[in-house]
């Protein structure tokens, strides 16, 4: 995951809006509105982060995309 996140963290308009958190136990769920640059332009993605968490760090992360919207052309 590392390699693929760096490049991803060096984009310019990467930008990451927490909707919504739930905290149950060890797991936490992020509800998320990613804005960045895809290859077929600019746009925004929804996404839902579930991170298991162990002695305070995060010991498994998964993912699950949802919408993409691309932003209107002008």
């Amino acid at each position: 995951m590392r390699p693929r996140f760096l490049a991803r963290f060096q984009e310019s308009n990467l930008y990451a809006h927490l909707v919504h958190r739930i905290v149950a136990g060890a797991t936490v769920i992020d509800h998320e509105l990613i804005t960045r640059t895809f290859s077929e332009g600019p746009g925004t993605l929804e996404l839902v982060a579930i991170y298991e968490v162990r002695a305070g760090l995060i010991a498994e992360a998964r993912f699950i995309t949802g919408t993409k919207t691309l932003a209107a052309r002008s």
